[in-house]
């Protein structure tokens, strides 16, 4: 395992990066909207409802829906001792789909936070399935658990397409596999912003999450409690691949390609990389928000779209890169568990 210390420019110039977007971000849309009007007080009532009903909501959700996801596959790859996992691609993101579809389906008047929270212990039962099967086979080869991870998403996913089906709900359910946030308007996003409070625990708790990646006989000897923790780390991904799944649908890759990019520049200790994870998150998604929305303006593309295509692109690249660099001491622990 190795590690760099982050410098505080790199975090100056991330933060710069990220404000430029979200400016961006809140400046682009079919509505015209004058920024330097709103600042200087001479905006109309129509630009200004449309920042706060519309693009504001907009910009929050894609930044901590951004963070929060990385945040989400940085700890999964710590869970699972395997970089090549994230919630979209080891059926916790499936699970918690299945969950709302249920919640849809026989308690079609609860609110949105209880169909969220039926989508959480769905997303919490999946992903404890998904570890004891991989407890019980063993971890094998670097790319065994992924392959898991994905026949299980397979089996929740035909489960939910099944149900779908029979309940005329197909719509439904393909809506939430593709990431959009054309929805996301005032009064229909609050709930992303429990991801915050995940954020800062999963930030409170890196330091734990880096030593449970080493292994459990590791982290025993060390005095942490292994289970515990784990259990923690579960429940903080399945929370937040639930809500995001509520608020703007499925985001592929993100929680693969960050954390492994960042990983490869500062190291694998989550308390050091973790901000700049968080930042790096909310930026890819930005740009890939920027350019669904400018890529047929005045319409636009479903953001999950793009992610998958550029995410797809980085992962390819990152296959190739650690294809052909050496094994490092951190690997060796990996395959050896």
């Amino acid at each position: 395992m190795h590690d760099k210390p982050i410098k505080w420019h790199h975090y100056l110039v991330i933060a710069i990066l990220l404000i430029i977007l979200s400016i961006i971000s809140l400046a682009i849309g079919t509505g015209e909207i004058s920024l330097l009007a709103i600042i200087s007080g001479r905006a109309t009532l129509n630009e200004i409802n449309l920042l706060f009903v519309s693009r504001l909501p907009r910009t929050i959700t894609i930044i901590i829906s951004g963070a929060s996801l990385a945040i989400g596959g940085l700890i999964m790859q710590a869970l699972m001792q395997n970089r090549f996992v994230e919630p979209a691609t080891t059926g916790v993101t499936e699970s918690a789909s299945l969950g709302l579809l249920i919640a849809t389906i026989f308690f079609p008047n609860s609110d949105l936070l209880m169909k969220m929270i039926i989508a959480i212990i769905f997303a919490i039962v999946g992903t404890l399935i998904l570890m004891n099967i991989i407890q019980h086979l063993g971890q094998g080869q670097i790319f065994v658990v992924p392959l898991l991870g994905i026949i299980l998403s397979g089996i929740v996913g035909a489960i939910g397409d099944y149900l779908a089906w029979q309940f005329n709900l197909q719509m439904t359910l393909q809506s939430w596999s593709l990431g959009d946030f054309s929805g996301v308007l005032r009064g229909r996003y609050e709930l992303i912003y429990f991801s915050i409070i995940l954020l800062v625990v999963a930030y409170l708790f890196a330091e734990r999450f880096t030593i449970v990646s080493l292994g459990k006989d590791i982290a025993t000897n060390l005095g942490l409690n292994y289970q515990t923790i784990s259990l923690l780390g579960i429940i903080i991904v399945s929370f937040i691949s639930a809500i995001s799944l509520v608020v703007v649908g499925t985001l592929p890759f993100l929680g693969i390609v960050v954390p492994n990019i960042i990983s490869l520049i500062y190291g694998d200790n989550l308390k050091n990389s973790l901000p700049i994870v968080a930042m790096s998150g909310a930026i890819f998604v930005l740009v890939s928000d920027i350019i669904a929305r400018s890529i047929i303006y005045p319409a636009e593309i479903p953001v999950g779209v793009v992610i998958g295509v550029i995410g797809a692109g980085l992962f390819l690249l990152l296959l190739y890169y650690l294809n052909k660099k050496p094994v490092s001491s951190g690997d060796d622990a990996l395959e050896k568990n």
